[in-house]
């Protein structure tokens, strides 16, 4: 008797994606497999496809790869050690997966242990651009009733923003700006204007700036109508190299920037203005502490991140969403998602 396969959409080299039939995955101990209802396409996804993924350089990567951090689906089987009380569960899973033993993740900081895993990205785990995925059952969160497979799959990004606004430390009355309306920036701003700030994006494309505007943000501006407005935090969701050293010289003195974008080359900042203004600069990387808040904020629908996604796709139609193609029929959001069980 065969093995049993599934359909997955696998990376072989840059520009280079096909659904293929492989192995469907087993739950080795500790792990839970689960059925995938949706995943989130994102810009790190896009770097894999290009090539342009410094983890490929680095040798924390190699083709061939599954992509697919940000998901969401059902638990089908747990393996051993595993409460079986998992099976059936409405599921996310952190995609930052630490080796459990080194000092970082003893402190409780898995998500920047030296040797971890990332779902879908680094050290060979396949991501969840396919029927089913395989994680170790410490990794998942349990979706509420309220936050459906749309939202599930938001969780990740979600968490991410969620940090970067939490690291302005906005209260009601600040003014933030963001740089970066994309997906990113577009929550993080849900965020921050959830948390009572005045909001403020900036980017460069108009239809960029009108989406912000449709989705209730009427401060968005190109960089060169940017009004001269004191900023109590700016937050960089850009992967622009200039826009690091742009957000030190817009922010008020004794205010916060915040670094979340990454961009492809090396950025830099003015420390001698970082100290003379008495700014404090944060970095965030991975969602890993602000999921459980996410998904908290999801369910009492403080944040609604729906608008975002432009349009689902199947499995068949991953490469080209890689590719940048605009699908037929899409919406104006950055975000699209794909149903691996959509043929």
């Amino acid at each position: 008797m065969s093995a049993p396969t599934m359909r997955a959409a696998v990376l072989t080299a840059p520009g280079e994606c096909s659904v293929q039939r492989v192995p469907a995955p087993r739950a080795a101990a500790g792990e839970a497999v689960v059925d995938v209802e949706r995943v989130g396409v994102c810009g790190t996804d896009v770097e894999f496809f290009t090539g342009e993924m410094a983890y490929l350089h680095e040798g924390h990567a190699q083709f061939p790869m599954r992509l697919g951090h940000e998901w969401a689906g059902v638990v089908r089987a747990v393996g051993d050690g595993v409460d079986p009380v998992w099976i059936g569960r409405r599921v996310m899973g952190d995609t930052m997966l630490g080796d459990g033993t080194c000092r970082r993740c003893r402190r409780g900081h898995q998500h920047v242990c030296a040797r971890r895993q990332e779902v879908g990205i680094r050290g060979g785990r396949p991501g969840a651009l396919a029927e089913q995925l395989a994680v170790p059952v410490t990794s998942l969160h349990e979706l509420p009733d309220g936050v459906d497979p749309v939202l599930g799959a938001l969780v990740e990004p979600g968490g991410n923003a969620l940090r970067a606004a939490q690291a302005a430390e906005l209260t009601p009355g600040d003014r933030v700006l963001i740089l970066g309306p994309g997906t990113i920036g577009l929550l993080t701003a849900m965020f921050a204007r959830a948390a009572g700030a005045e909001v403020h994006l900036m980017g460069q494309t108009g239809a960029s700036l009108d989406f912000a505007r449709s989705v209730g943000f009427a401060s968005a501006w190109t960089e060169q109508q940017l009004p001269d407005l004191p900023f109590d935090a700016v937050i960089d969701a850009t992967n622009a190299a200039y826009l690091p050293a742009r957000a030190l010289d817009l922010v008020e003195p004794a205010g916060r920037v915040v670094y979340i974008g990454l961009a492809g080359t090396p950025s830099q900042i003015d420390t001698r203005w970082l100290a003379l203004k008495d700014v404090t600069a944060v970095g965030i990387l991975s969602a890993s502490p602000g999921l459980a808040a996410t998904i908290a904020a999801y369910a009492a629908r403080q944040v609604d991140p729906r608008p975002l996604v432009a349009a689902t796709v199947g499995l068949d139609q991953v490469g080209a969403v890689l590719a940048g193609e605009r699908i037929p029929g899409a919406g104006p959001g950055p975000k699209f998602h794909v149903d691996p069980r959509t043929r």
